[in-house]
């Protein structure tokens, strides 16, 4: 799991180290209900009740995805509480976290276009972000796409 805030490159590197890897990549984002695109396109940080199916979809999804190859997904799991909810249905996770200084991942947000992630709760998700103590590699963004992904590729 490629995992940190939103903006800090989930889907890109995920995308990235999957092809690395010869393995089969899934997007976090096309898991949310309408319900919870709806409510973060109205500037609403989601709650906990509105994570856990999300958490469990992703955690099915990568589950059935693996019985023929690597899988890996985006998943913001800010919290210990999410990553451990993962955990329980992978067992075996193996956890990037993308270390996102907020200045960088503020002038990504600005300049690009999102459907429902606004930057307007980037202050949300670095007040929800609990860093975990016990991934398998954390990889600064403040650096070239290409350099992340040949990280991740050796740690992972």
């Amino acid at each position: 799991m490629v995992m940190g805030v939103s903006g800090c490159g989930k889907s890109t590197i995920g995308a990235g180290l999957a092809k690395a890897s010869g393995g089969r990549f899934l997007d976090g984002d096309d898991y949310h209900p309408q319900t919870n695109i709806d409510h973060m396109a109205a500037g609403k940080p989601r709650t906990l009740d509105m994570r856990r199916p999300w958490l469990d979809a992703r955690a099915g999804a990568a589950t059935d995805a693996r019985t023929d190859q690597n899988v890996g997904f985006a998943c913001s799991a800010l919290k210990k509480s999410y990553r451990d909810h993962l955990r329980t249905g992978i067992p075996q996770l193996r956890i990037a976290y993308l270390d996102a200084p907020q200045d960088v991942v503020t002038r990504r947000l600005v300049g690009r276009d999102h459907d429902y992630m606004p930057a307007s709760l980037l202050d949300s998700q670095y007040a929800t972000l609990e860093v975990p103590q016990n991934a398998n590699a954390v990889v600064s963004i403040d650096q070239p796409i290409s350099n992340i992904i040949d990280r991740l590729t050796r740690l992972c």
